[in-house]
């Protein structure tokens, strides 16, 4: 990426910068590699609700994936479609769902039996149908951090096969409900499509198994997970979308005339935005040397959270490569970014480039401490 590093130093560090041609790219090549009109993308707000972000993604004609009640108004005030808005999340409560109602969503994703007679009893009381997919646990592991798995069979999340039939029937003896389809997700960060591949064949198992009894499903949503290139984002900024489609063109049986529902979110974003900070001092030690930086995990919280990776770049910096250890301000020990980073030799004032920061980033920042929120440019 090239960083606009005359412009950036005239911001107030520490702040998100956004490459919104990239985000264009990225989403262009979502749209040239859907294999079929079938196939719906809709983002999942959670990564990232930066106002220029959100109208870019619905400039590229995609829905919305919204987990509460403040997406689903935030999407909505970015002009998306309310029909065109699915409602996921574990413990939607009745204003929520009675804003879901009256704004005309297209679905709820639900993902219990409670939830589903809340709805049913809300939606009655309205004089309104909530269209409903019942979300299914396949009990796949995706190999991801265990913070963000959620296909196993005994989760939080969504509702475990052998239960299945029975929330299916449920729908059936509820007022104000219409099952439309089924809902899987099986994690995040997943690099390799194998498991998308077992995804597939356990909806072709469930599909087969609900028409035998004269059932049927007008979409199949399949959730995310799609991951990124984290150690190397300029040598992979847009991922292989191609692939991830193909993987379920290959696979899944669609019926005629059924809709494939994708909701991505890491994926569209994560690469075009860096958290942008600056050295505040370099502390030396006796066998460690620091770049301490006025971004913490106030700013940005996924080291700390997950132990998850940025790659880490001097942009302004150009003496010989030393390591550091790259700590915040925030006075927890876990407000460290890397340690034994590479980086550029690092002077007071200089710029760090928190990379493949887009996703999960902006969105998760705190006031801990009493730290004023990041800011953002984009460009």
């Amino acid at each position: 990426m090239n960083f606009p590093i005359d412009l950036l130093r005239q911001e107030q560090t520490p702040f998100y910068f956004y490459d919104m041609e990239l985000l264009g790219r990225t989403l262009d090549e979502i749209k040239a590699s859907l294999p079929s009109e079938a196939y719906k993308v809709h983002y999942a707000m959670k990564a990232n609700a930066n106002p220029a972000i959100l109208s870019a993604v619905r400039g590229a004609g995609l829905g919305v994936d919204a987990v509460s009640g403040g997406e689903i108004a935030a999407a909505l005030e970015a002009g998306f479609e309310a029909g065109r808005i699915v409602f996921a999340g574990v413990g939607k409560t009745d204003a929520e769902i009675e804003l879901a109602l009256s704004a005309g969503i297209g679905c709820f994703n639900v993902e219990s039996e409670a939830e589903l007679e809340v709805i049913s009893e809300i939606a009655d009381r309205m004089g309104a149908t909530a269209n409903v997919a019942i979300r299914v646990n396949p009990n796949i592991d995706a190999h991801t951090h265990h913070y963000i798995t959620t296909g196993l069979a005994e989760n939080k999340f969504g509702i475990n096969i052998e239960l299945l039939d029975h929330v299916v029937d449920r729908c059936g003896e509820l007022p104000a409900i219409k099952l439309v389809g089924l809902h899987f997700h099986i994690g995040s960060q997943i690099t390799d499509n194998t498991p998308f591949g077992i995804l597939c064949e356990r909806i072709n198992e469930l599909q087969d198994s609900f028409e035998s009894r004269g059932i049927s499903f007008c979409s199949i949503n399949v959730g995310g997970g799609l991951g990124i290139d984290y150690d190397n984002p300029d040598a992979n900024p847009v991922p292989d979308f191609r692939s991830y489609f193909n993987t379920f063109a290959a696979n899944l049986k669609l019926r005629p005339g059924q809709e494939l529902h994708f909701e991505l979110g890491r994926s569209i974003v994560a690469q075009c935005g860096s958290l942008i900070t600056k050295v505040i001092y370099v502390k030396k030690g006796t066998e460690k040397q620091f770049a301490i930086v006025d971004a913490g995990m106030t700013d940005l919280i996924r080291p700390a959270l997950y132990q998850a990776y940025h790659k880490i770049e001097n942009i302004t910096g150009t003496g010989k490569p030393e390591k550091y250890d790259v700590v915040g301000p925030i006075c927890e020990s876990s407000d460290v970014f890397e340690e034994n980073a590479i980086l550029a030799k690092v002077s007071r004032g200089d710029l760090l480039a928190l990379r493949s920061a887009g996703a999960y980033g902006e969105i998760m920042a705190s006031r801990y401490n009493l730290r004023k929120l990041p800011g953002s440019l984009c460009r």
